[in-house]
Formats: structure tokens, C-alpha cells, sequence
């Protein structure tokens, strides 16, 4: 259960999360590091998941991978996430991360999904099956353009 402290108003979740992105900051700061400690750093992320989320963000970095090889694949805010010059396109947030209901794929900014002068940015998601997956992988590929 995720509660609220009286001193920050930020649950202990958002406090984990704001840690998660400070470490992931000064890890990007540091001279060396590669493309692949950010595979590791997210696929390490993924294995710490309850199985139902881990089956979900396995799915959807395979189909990331598959369908945008061009995104570069990282950790953001402790969650997984997929990237195009530093710059988070999508990210999986599980719902156990902040309690909730359903765990999400989301997109920012930099993801290409504009259609007229609203459009869906988080999508809910209780499990990926086959549909899911088909919308996933066409949602990707408009996001990374």
C-alpha cells in the first residue's frame, strides 16, 4: 500500500521513483557508461516485476525491439523505458510500483502519436495478448516515428 508522508506529500512510491531517476542521472553523467548497462539496468528492472507485470514488460520490450530497433532501451524513474537521443518515447509503469490498479504503457513528448489537438498519451493495461500486443506494436511504431 502506498501512503503519504505529512512532511513532502509525496507517497514512499514517488520518493523510491524521484531516487530512481537521481541515480539514473548521475549514471548518464558518468564518462563509460554504454547502451548496454542501460539493457542490463532495464531487463534487471523487468526481473524484480511480480510475474503478471514481468510477462507484460518482457512482451513489450520485445515488441519495442522488434518494431523500433531505433529506440535505445533504459531505465526511467526506476521503470522501463525506451528512448531516441536521450529522450523517453515510451516507458511501462507496473502497477505495483505506485499501487495501482492497472499497470500502464505511456508515451512523452518526444513520441509521435498527435492526432488533431488531443490524443491518448497512457494506455491501462491488465494483461498483453494478442490484440494488445497488435495495438502496442502500431502505437511503437507511430510513437518512434
Amino acid at each position: 500500500m502506498t501512503t503519504t508522508t505529512k512532511n513532502t506529500g509525496f507517497t514512499e512510491a514517488e520518493r523510491a521513483a524521484m531516487k530512481a531517476r537521481a541515480e539514473e542521472l548521475k549514471a548518464e553523467g558518468r564518462k563509460g557508461a554504454k547502451k548496454a548497462d542501460d539493457l542490463e539496468a532495464l531487463l534487471a528492472k523487468v526481473a524484480e516485476m511480480p510475474d503478471d507485470e514481468r510477462v507484460m514488460a518482457e512482451r513489450i520490450h520485445a515488441i519495442v525491439t522488434r518494431v523500433a530497433p531505433q529506440l535505445d532501451p533504459k531505465t526511467w524513474y526506476g521503470m522501463p523505458a525506451w528512448a531516441s537521443d536521450g529522450k523517453v518515447v515510451c516507458f511501462f509503469k507496473p502497477a505495483s510500483k505506485f499501487g495501482n490498479r492497472y499497470s500502464n504503457l505511456g508515451f512523452n513528448d518526444p513520441a509521435l502519436l498527435d492526432d488533431g489537438n488531443m490524443w491518448s498519451t497512457e494506455y491501462a493495461l491488465l494483461r498483453v495478448g494478442d490484440d494488445e500486443a497488435r495495438r502496442i506494436e502500431q502505437l511503437v511504431e507511430q510513437a518512434a516515428g
